[in-house]
């Protein structure tokens, strides 16, 4: 089920190998020759109009590596600001309008040219305009590689919200190359990076330890390449399983109860963080969590606690946020019946879903936090 498959198709004469993962919804293209292939998948959907939703970032270093893509010559590239602020429905109606002057029908394609952002609010831009119409995702970073750009999840914040409103839409196609990559800092890196750890503690002991013998500051690029394309199949695993997250689904949740609301309570701050830092911490009150309350191993948790402190730092709260933090916990979207949803481990790939979370066990997981 999680085998690799190779694809050679698109042109007899290539050399380049291209890793090519088939899902019931997407069909994902792992490759540093993007436009080795690229013009045939235009050729296939044929679109009537294309559009390029790009950031300034996007635009800047990402944009040049399309250029000689004959076939989106003519295309007309939207560019929005970046930044979480700018995840909001103001941002979308900006670019609805521009697809309603531009022409843009339910035969149109809108590439996604940019990280999560772009591909969330892209998404959900696609999937609504004239009740929808096909979207490509080319993500850009690691982030959005390994977990943004696939699954269907789209949407955008509301009231200081994570991803508050949204709906489930697959993109026709999405191309990953992580020669992308080489324009991130290591912080952006690094954001993705705990996204891959979350996919690995989820799925087996095994993909985690093959992930700790990667040296993320002498990136080889080639093995990079593999280690997402293997995060992809577990996220993959999970997602064909539920679509629409009621079940198992939930565990890729891991990490993210406590992670969404760390990113929340930054949000609009001179101490924004960004998603996967959110999440690397998120992870660390969920191994504790899970230890207290799972009994998950109390060695192997330090073990992942000591790798994530190394790696990520601590984030900066203080006993006068746990009350706020709480609060943001009562809005995530995966609770039910105004009970806190959580999910934990029981063990590395042995996931215990929707477990409740009590306040008091919130208060007792952030005194323990802080005094790391």
């Amino acid at each position: 089920m999680l085998s690799l498959s190779l694809f050679n198709k698109f042109t007899q004469s290539s050399n380049y190998t291209i890793m090519q993962i088939k899902t019931p919804y997407s069909t994902i293209f792992i490759s540093t020759e993007t436009i080795v292939f690229f013009n045939k998948i235009i050729e296939d959907l044929k679109p009537s109009k294309i559009f390029v939703l790009v950031d300034e970032n996007s635009k800047k270093y990402c944009l040049p590596i399309l250029d000689n893509i004959k076939l989106l010559e003519e295309s007309e590239i939207i560019e929005i600001e970046s930044g979480e602020k700018n995840k909001s429905i103001h941002t979308i109606e900006k670019v609805w309008d521009i697809l309603c002057t531009k022409g843009a029908d339910r035969n149109s394609l809108l590439i996604n040219l940019g990280g999560g952002i772009i591909g969330d609010m892209g998404g959900f831009i696609a999937s609504t305009f004239k009740r929808g119409f096909p979207f490509i995702n080319v993500p850009t970073t690691l982030l959005s590689q390994v977990d943004a750009s696939i699954g269907g999840k789209t949407g955008f914040n509301f009231h200081n919200l994570k991803n508050e409103i949204g709906l489930f839409s697959h993109p026709k196609y999405v191309i990953i190359n992580s020669l992308f990559l080489k324009t991130l800092d290591k912080e952006n890196i690094y954001s993705g990076w705990a996204e891959m750890i979350k996919h690995a503690l989820i799925f087996s002991k095994g993909d985690w330890e093959n992930l700790q013998q990667h040296n993320l500051l002498n990136t080889d690029y080639k093995a990079l390449n593999q280690l997402i394309a293997r995060s992809i199949q577990i996220k993959n695993h999970f997602v064909e399983q539920d679509p629409t997250e009621k079940g198992v689904r939930k565990a890729l949740n891991f990490g993210h109860t406590f992670g969404h609301a760390f990113e929340s309570l930054f949000m609009n701050t001179p101490n924004e963080i960004l998603h996967g830092m959110a999440v690397a911490h998120g992870i660390i009150c969920e191994l504790y969590l899970s230890e207290k309350r799972c009994h998950f191993d109390k060695t192997q948790m330090k073990k992942v606690i000591d790798y994530i402190i190394n790696n990520y730092g601590k984030l900066s709260i203080k006993n006068t946020d746990f009350e706020k933090i709480a609060e943001l916990l009562t809005h995530d979207k995966k609770n039910e019946n105004s009970i806190i949803n959580i999910t934990l481990l029981n063990d590395f790939g042995k996931v215990a879903i929707n477990q409740s979370c009590s306040f008091k066990e919130i208060i007792d997981v952030l005194n323990w936090y802080e005094k790391l």
